[in-house]
């Protein structure tokens, strides 16, 4: 079983970046597809990017696509999202996720961060 737990959240302004990270314990963190969703006020919770086990394949929200990348650092145990040109409708709260399977469900869920950016 992985924990994970997401930082570099903040208030920004439109056009600025931010990079999120996800640090993960427990479990062998090269065996788990990750994945990062965000949640905004009134809206469901909604898929971003997702990246493989080795960090291969990425995979892009087409809100996204362009202005965000995902990676990941095994050794590290830990998986990024650089955030760039960020808009008004980013705003959320951005959750890390796990999953040991290529489809399916996630099973493990981080605490989420609060990304703000104002226009």
């Amino acid at each position: 079983q992985v924990q994970l737990v997401e930082s570099g959240g903040g208030l920004v302004q439109a056009g600025d970046s931010l990079r999120l990270s996800c640090a993960a314990s427990g479990g062998t963190f090269s065996n788990y597809f990750m994945g990062w969703f965000r949640q905004a006020p009134g809206k469901e919770r909604e898929f971003v990017a997702g990246i493989t086990w080795g960090g291969g394949g990425t995979y892009y929200a087409d809100s996204v696509k362009g202005r965000y990348a995902i990676s990941r650092d095994n050794a590290k145990r830990t998986v990024f999202l650089q955030m760039n040109s960020l808009k008004p409708e980013d705003t959320a709260v951005y959750y890390c996720a796990a999953r040991l399977a290529g489809t399916g469900p996630y099973q493990y869920w981080g605490q989420g961060t609060q990304v703000t950016v104002s226009s």
